[in-house]
């Protein structure tokens, strides 16, 4: 099998090499973003942070204080504030989405339900949350599998499962521009969503189990574990045309990773979490 290989994006400075990594992401400007703390945190104690942002090489820091999420997603806004939620959460809990303002002040709080598996924050500043299926089939907030959120927590979009049939986790998200694309278990249809409109296509897809994907005009590449696995978007339908195998810039195999898709881009970082490669279709056939 032929391989593809990563290419390298961005590092957290090695000072900072020491510090708990809550989370990590690449927004959607492309600027990556470290989430640090001193240790790990326990319980539901609040905790000061630290978000690393590194930006063509260069890196700021932005300090948050009593930060909530012990499983920690995180994203920028576009005015250089931030945006971090709890991954799980029961009804009562009202600050599982913490925003905070450039200088780092906690300024909104809100909750969109139990089990999220992709935050994503959008150019315009809404939120896009995929969630998995402890939270869809327990808590109402969830259960539509995919919804967009405004920064104050207000529900913009929610999927109408009733047309395009339901969500029972939503494997892969990927936000480019304020539009999204997902790939959902059971049916693994590749979901469009045009947030303009508000409007929903389904393409018929076979590959599946794809946690993560790229799209650039009708090219589609799914990530499933080490395989990428490309496709042609016609007539309604991905259909699949070469399989590779992903490897580190220095070919070797990836192993556990984080991933996150934006438009024509796969990031993933990989152990230790100190640094992030990329996959581009846009520069590749």
């Amino acid at each position: 099998m032929q391989t593809t290989a990563l290419a390298p994006y961005a590092h957290l400075p090695r000072a900072y090499h020491g510090h708990h990594i809550a989370s990590s992401t690449v927004d959607a400007f492309g600027r990556a973003h470290w989430l640090l703390a001193e240790r790990e945190p326990q319980g539901h104690e609040p905790y000061d942070a630290v978000v690393v942002t590194v930006d063509d090489g260069r890196h700021t820091t932005t300090e948050l204080s009593s930060v909530g999420a012990r499983f920690a997603k995180l994203d920028a806004l576009p005015d250089g504030g931030f945006v971090v939620a709890a991954s799980r959460s029961s009804r009562d809990e009202e600050r599982q989405v913490q925003v905070f303002d450039a200088l780092g002040r906690e300024s909104w709080n809100f909750r969109v339900g139990d089990a999220i598996e992709h935050l994503l924050v959008d150019e315009s500043g809404a939120l896009w949350v995929g969630y998995f299926d402890e939270g869809i089939f327990g808590d109402p907030l969830s259960a539509p599998g995919l919804r967009r959120w405004s920064v104050h927590g207000e529900a913009l979009w929610t999927y109408d499962w009733r047309a395009n049939g339901e969500i029972s986790d939503c494997y892969a998200l990927n936000v480019h521009g304020t539009d999204a694309w997902a790939c959902t278990y059971h049916l693994f249809a590749l979901l469009e969503v045009r947030s303009g409109p508000g409007t929903t296509a389904a393409h018929r897809n076979t590959i599946r189990g794809a946690t993560a994907l790229a799209v650039h005009g009708d090219r589609i590449a799914f990530l499933d574990r080490a395989l990428l696995r490309t496709a042609e978007l016609t007539d309604g339908e991905a259909r699949p045309l070469i399989t590779s195998g992903l490897t580190r810039p220095d070919g070797s195999p990836v192993g556990r990773r984080r991933v996150v898709s934006r438009g024509p881009r796969i990031y993933v970082q990989a152990e230790p979490r100190t640094a992030w490669n990329v996959l581009d279709i846009s520069t590749t056939r």
